[in-house]
């Protein structure tokens, strides 16, 4: 018997990179699995940007660097803010991680002791939970609907705060519904927001440059929560550039030095000719990404389309990021040949094996009504998919 960690044995596995895994396994296989369950754009990384990384190499950029990164890339990432989202974050505000995955659990762990109540919109990304458990937290959910576009009220957020509240984290555009909450929505949580001094919100706007509905709104432009709020991006999403492991913080500097001391325990500073390459992607105008921005909402329109008209399928229309997230209640209950669809993980098994189509169960979302569908890939590919989804929905009975 091996002894692991009762904090491992009470974490869950990415159910994400779980069905990742699993089409990966039955490809090897030789089945023909069309895998629409990661969050990973099919785009290359931009050449100006490629070209930075080698001149970087050529240049010698090849030592340790500053635990929150060099000094070049925070002064970028500092402009960058300024530039799109209007927020002032000195350089001192700002610490380089790798990946926003790391940056999330760097102030979660910097801010949250054990029983601190931590307030997560569902649905949520898989990971939030798993982080808060880590610290010893405890994830308190405020449930939205796909007809709210599954985003929730300030009298909602204002019900689930309590003595214990510590944090919200959140997501907009959102991971995995695509929602984005705009300027009114936002204004209306940062008042709630502002009632409760030592209540801090992580606002994770890793999907920024994918929002198909107008300008991206940050929380941290309310000034009354400025001081409150913990702007998260990165460039993975919006520069296709998930193997470099980029992310980053604007935050109150003193939650900054608390990131800086954690990570410079665990990992110390992100790759070295990474962040001489997201130099150059946080000069870039952000236009330069709206190829990519375009492609994925033609995708959206082709996805949402289809999924509108098969039976059992209740769907919204997302107005970010990069995937679709139907309600698939009305399918609970049937059956087919080897069994009966009696939640999500079962839709979600049956279409992996009958239809060759990976995807994600909602439950690992806090949905478990739900599927996330990732649309990330070409419309050749989600033709061919949506093809095979129908088909087997159809021998539902």
């Amino acid at each position: 018997m091996h002894n692991v960690s009762e904090r491992i044995n009470q974490l869950s596995e990415s159910q994400t990179i779980a069905m990742a895994t699993r089409s990966r396994e039955l490809q090897a296989e030789g089945k023909d699995i069309i895998s629409l369950s990661l969050g990973e754009p099919d785009f290359h990384t931009p050449d100006r940007i490629k070209n930075a990384a080698k001149k970087a190499i050529d240049d010698n950029y090849t030592s340790y660097t500053p635990v929150s990164g060099y000094l070049e890339l925070r002064q970028a990432i500092s402009k960058k803010f300024k530039r799109d989202n209007n927020l002032d974050y000195s350089p001192n505000q700002i610490v380089a991680s790798t990946g926003a995955k790391q940056s999330i659990a760097n102030v979660v762990l910097s801010l949250v002791n054990p029983g601190d109540e931590v307030i997560l919109p569902a649905p949520y990304w898989v990971s939030y939970v798993e982080i808060i458990k880590m610290a010893e937290g405890v994830p308190v959910f405020v449930e939205a609907s796909i007809e709210s576009d599954f985003k929730i009220t300030a009298n909602q957020l204002s019900a689930a705060i309590t003595d214990k509240t510590k944090m919200m984290i959140y997501s907009s555009p959102c991971n995995p519904t695509g929602s984005i909450y705009g300027k009114a929505e936002l204004e209306a949580l940062a008042k709630v927001i502002a009632t409760k001094k030592d209540f801090y919100v992580i606002a994770d706007e890793i999907y920024e440059h994918i929002n198909f509905a107008g300008k991206h709104e940050s929380l941290a432009q309310f000034n009354e929560i400025y001081d409150q709020v913990i702007t998260i991006n990165g460039v993975s999403k919006g520069f296709a550039m998930t193997g470099w492991r980029l992310g980053y913080i604007g935050a109150p500097e003193w939650i900054a030095k608390a990131c800086d001391k954690i990570q410079g325990q665990f990992t110390s500073a992100t790759c070295s000719i990474t962040q001489r390459a997201v130099i150059e992607a946080m000069e870039m105008d952000p236009s330069e990404t709206y190829h990519m921005r375009d492609a994925f909402k033609e995708r959206r329109d082709y996805v949402i389309g289809r999924l509108q008209k098969m039976d059992g399928v209740l769907i919204n229309l997302p107005e970010g990021a990069f995937y679709a997230f139907p309600n698939i209640a009305q399918l609970f209950g049937k059956k087919h040949s080897k069994g009966a669809i009696n939640t999500a993980t079962d839709l979600c098994m049956y279409l992996l094996e009958t239809a060759e189509v990976a995807l994600v169960t909602g439950e690992a979302f806090g949905s478990p009504e739900c599927i996330r569908i990732s649309y990330a890939t070409s419309l050749k590919v989600l033709e061919d998919a949506m093809n095979r989804i129908e088909n087997a929905l159809n021998q539902l009975n």
